[in-house]
């Protein structure tokens, strides 16, 4: 089993590079001149998504072929305070250079929409809101030029006091989504609310590959063993592919599954990430799935981030049953 690692948004390695610079909403709103913030938003983006590519670039010079965005590339958007405001012209050339140099080397991109977009929810406010929120992740990847390998993963939601009737929202709101974006969509089991098996049922029943967060299944556990379920959670990649090269004329090759690693920060049962990954837990399950899974992807979400996964590269060495493929991937043999 060939595995790939990838990490979370900011580097702790690169200086002066994040992705996520913003403007409050308190601020924005003092502003006398509309347009002259509107411009300052749109410059803010563009570092952002400057900033993005240099990570990009970090991350090639690393052999690391799996990221995951910034949901804040575009700060302020969506809030009330921007009705109507439409920066995707302006930074059109930005986003295209961004997905131009993923789709050369090969980059595996995503995105994960913050606690706020929930489809369980039972009001309408915040559905329209999520609604809104998938909307607007979906654009930037479109805008990127990726296809539909760069998926956008959230949870399920909350459970309101009733989890089969929050589980009956979710399945009926995933279903008034628009297709294009139905078919970017992936899931992820939770750390609270719905575990590994609830979460894989839901996503066999809307069509959803589903993302396993060991971290959340060891807090949040559902009486089956992660490798038990595995079998089942692979078969929700099945059909996927991986984004085509520009004028390749080669078939596509399988979208590998994606997995979350975290560890816990103070003890098994604290949900908290800890700065780096415990190797134990990961390569346990690796080794448990190795037979069956030719290539996996792992996004880990550690609080050190491409340090943590530089150092976690380190320790695999020492396993006498993995060989480094590179900087950032190894062969489980």
């Amino acid at each position: 089993m060939i595995v790939r690692l990838g990490y979370v948004a900011m580097s702790v390695i690169v200086k002066n590079a994040s992705p996520s610079k913003t403007m409050t909403a308190t601020n924005f709103a003092k502003l006398e001149d509309r347009e002259a913030g509107i411009r300052k938003l749109e410059r803010l983006a563009e570092e952002n998504l400057h900033n993005t590519l240099r990570l990009l670039k970090h991350n090639k010079a690393h052999d690391i072929e799996m990221y995951r965005c910034s949901s804040k590339l575009i700060p302020l958007i969506g809030h009330e305070l921007l009705a109507g405001w439409d920066p995707y012209p302006v930074l059109q050339e930005a986003f295209a250079e961004l997905g131009a140099y993923a789709i050369e080397n090969r980059m595996r991109i995503s995105f994960h929409p913050d606690h706020f977009t929930v489809l369980s929810t039972p009001r309408e406010d915040v559905l329209a809101n999520s609604f809104g929120d998938l909307e607007r992740h979906v654009r930037m990847l479109e805008a990127m030029g990726l296809d539909e390998s760069a998926k956008c993963n959230i949870h399920i939601g909350g459970t309101y006091g009733n989890k089969p009737t929050a589980r009956e929202r979710f399945v009926k709101h995933f279903g008034m989504l628009e297709e294009r974006i139905k078919r970017r969509m992936t899931l992820e089991n939770d750390d609270k609310t719905f575990n590994a098996l609830e979460t894989l049922e839901v996503c066999e029943e809307v069509g959803a590959p589903m993302v396993l967060d060991i971290h959340h299944h060891q807090v949040n556990p559902c009486g089956e063993t992660a490798e038990a379920l595995w079998p089942r959670i692979a078969l929700t990649w099945q059909g996927q592919q991986e984004q085509q090269q520009p004028n390749s004329s080669s078939a596509p090759h399988p979208l590998p599954p994606k997995i979350h690693v975290s560890s816990p920060k103070n003890g098994e049962n604290d949900r908290s990430h800890a700065d780096y990954i415990d190797l134990p837990v990961l390569i346990s399950f690796l080794r448990a799935i190795a037979h069956e899974t030719p290539r996996l992807d792992v996004m880990l979400e550690a609080k050190m981030k491409d340090g943590a996964l530089l150092k976690l590269m380190e320790t695999i060495r020492s396993e006498a049953d993995v060989s480094v493929l590179s900087q950032a991937s190894f062969e489980l043999l």
